[in-house]
């Protein structure tokens, strides 16, 4: 086992962890939150686990993914928008159950983690299907063109994967205000998905004949 790898991976565990329960727990004012409690062992438990397997299983993509840094200006302002409306989510979440406004039944929070758990399932298989999966918009030294799973059904599957992760976290957390922000995240992919398209069109040998066999973007029949 690569040590310096397994702590750097510690690392952003621990700091996403403490990060993400400071967001939503201090503005709560308190810990005692079945939405934030909830949200928390949905989110880490499973990427606990996924670390340890990538760890064991597929050490570089690990290293790949916690590595990478985007280069463009225009990604850049889209993981800082990103950043920005994650942070709102989290902190109106913690403040609609201290004050308890527009919260949801416990029923529905917990039917969101379901939803939740579903996108790490599908984004899971995405990590299976595609080696070549990166954190940063970039066409990668001998890249490979993927076509074939969820890839014969829509182009970027792992962005299906995060409308299902993002637009169920601020049900899990119990907040519709958290809800309506997460919507931004639908523009700001689209802006992500566009910019990425070019580059791969410009870079990876096939993509354009791709597009025009895989006409579907994110959902079948919509975009």
């Amino acid at each position: 086992m690569d040590k310096k790898l397994f702590v750097q991976a510690l690392v952003k565990f621990f700091s996403g962890l403490l990060l993400s329960s400071a967001l939503i727990f201090i503005p709560a004012g308190t810990t005692d939150y079945f939405g934030g409690r909830l949200f928390t062992a949905a989110l880490f438990v499973p990427m606990f686990i996924a670390g340890i397997v990538m760890m064991l299983k597929a050490p570089e993509l690990l290293r790949k993914r916690l590595e990478m840094r985007e280069r463009q200006g225009e990604q850049k302002a889209v993981i800082a928008l990103s950043a920005a409306m994650f942070t709102a989510m989290f902190v109106c979440a913690g403040l609609s159950f201290r004050f308890g406004v527009l919260t949801l039944p416990r029923a529905a929070q917990i039917a969101a983690a379901f939803v939740f758990l579903l996108g790490y399932a599908l984004f899971a298989e995405v990590l299976r299907e595609n080696a070549y999966l990166s954190r940063t918009v970039e066409v990668q030294e001998d890249q490979k063109l993927v076509d074939t799973g969820l890839y014969g059904s829509v182009r970027h599957p792992m962005y299906s994967s995060t409308l299902l992760l993002f637009l169920s976290m601020p049900l899990i957390l119990g907040s519709l205000i958290s809800f309506l922000i997460s919507l931004c995240y639908l523009p700001i992919i689209r802006k992500r998905i566009l910019n990425e398209e070019k580059v791969l069109e410009e870079g990876l040998p096939g993509y354009v004949d791709y597009e025009k066999r895989v006409r579907w973007r994110l959902l079948p029949g919509v975009w």
